[in-house]
């Protein structure tokens, strides 16, 4: 897989640039807030349908435009792929593959494939459940696109079933009894809460069984084979046999137990958007107790694990994003991950400074400036060399 253009149109700071990408590796580098977290932001964009910075499309588009696009065109195994999208300040976008508009923003998942690793990405370790959540999520999104219809049909059901709770507090509260027809609406939204967070939970809990063993493996390399890292999925249905009527059965019974309270508290207590996924580094709980350098070190074997699942499945190498990350790394492992990288993916990087690559990195990188969403080849000063 490789991203050959990216061509970007009043996205973020950026009126009307173009990048052709010549090599495997992409350097961007420039002072901060110029635009260089943008443009990955962008490929973001296209490879999840979503930031991680905004939930607002009208955050996304210059300031006194319209509209907004990226257009890319992408290398795959099984041919070139022309990706568009189209995002308006006023909502509605509209995503197009080899010129044909998608029916729905769902099926263009899967276009390209990309992991970020960035400094925010420490809230895997140090931030709530919710953090960890998302993770898994976005994950499974990559290895199957088909999930983000699934975790879709969930969160509408989660919803409609918070918002018929909210008005039983309300009766409970005012100590009006339930009508019979508000009972029977909860005992239908069970049933579709269970269905649909039976298949979040079992995709959950497959992608982590695959996932666990090459991020311990990238550890116990990272740590030099002192520190035995240990990940165990939590879900909040107790389930224990990977069959569709099993879990659903777990689920309808917690529920039951927990029916007095979901109707005081007036929200959902049972299902996967409570689920938690433990860290523990030699029987320590990482968010705790680890020191920083062991939640980096967790958090940069989550993502070369990820790296390496993503090809596995979809037998290709996904595009690596690094955003400002090198900085976070102490030398070792900043070496551990470039040398992990070599050609192997290929990876757009930002940073402020060349000081963390080697002369055989940079010789073979595209280096480009980034200044007030404006791109420029490096130019690299008469005095500067990078070695044979």
């Amino acid at each position: 897989m490789y991203l050959q253009t990216l061509h970007l149109r009043n996205f973020r700071n950026y009126h009307h640039q173009q990048v052709d990408f010549s090599a495997q590796k992409t350097i961007l580098i420039g002072n901060n807030a110029q635009g260089k977290s943008n443009l990955l932001e962008a490929v973001e964009l296209l490879a999840s349908l979503k930031t991680h910075r905004t939930s607002r499309d009208a955050d996304l588009v210059h300031q006194g435009e319209i509209t907004a696009s990226i257009q890319a065109s992408i290398d795959r195994a099984y041919g070139s792929v022309e990706f568009d999208l189209l995002l308006r300040r006023q909502g509605g976008r509209t995503l197009k593959r080899n010129g044909e508009t998608l029916r729905r923003q769902l099926d263009g998942l899967g276009t390209l494939n990309a992991v970020e690793f960035s400094c925010l990405d420490l809230d895997l370790v140090r931030g709530g459940p919710d953090c960890r959540r998302q993770w898994v999520d976005n994950l499974l999104v990559q290895l199957e696109p088909l999930y983000a219809r699934i975790l879709q049909d969930y969160q509408q059901v989660l919803k409609q079933r918070n918002a018929l709770l909210k008005t039983l507090k309300k009766l409970h509260r005012d100590q009006v009894a339930i009508p019979h027809d508000l009972s029977q609406q909860l005992s239908l939204w069970d049933l579709q809460l269970a269905a649909t967070g039976s298949r979040v939970t079992r995709r959950r809990s497959r992608g982590l069984a695959r996932l666990i063993p090459l991020a311990q493996a990238w550890h116990r390399d990272i740590s030099n084979q002192a520190e035995t890292l240990e990940i165990t999925y939590c879900p909040n249905i107790p389930w224990v046999q990977d069959d569709p009527h099993h879990v659903q059965q777990a689920c309808l019974e917690k529920i039951e137990q927990r029916r007095q309270a979901e109707q005081y508290q007036g929200s959902s207590m049972v299902g996967p958007h409570r689920d938690e996924i433990e860290f523990t580094i030699n029987g320590t709980p990482a968010r705790f107790y680890g020191s920083q350098g062991q939640q980096r070190t967790l958090v940069l074997a989550l993502k070369l694990a990820e790296l390496q699942l993503i090809e596995t499945i979809i037998g290709e190498p996904p595009l690596l994003l690094l955003d400002d990350v090198l900085a976070e790394l102490d030398p070792f492992r900043q070496n551990q991950l470039l040398d992990t990288i070599q050609t192997r993916f290929q990876t757009l990087i930002t940073t402020t400074h060349l000081n963390s690559f080697g002369a055989n990195w940079l010789n073979h990188a595209q280096i480009l400036t980034v200044n007030q969403g404006m791109l420029r080849p490096y130019v690299r000063p008469f005095s500067e060399t990078y070695g044979p």
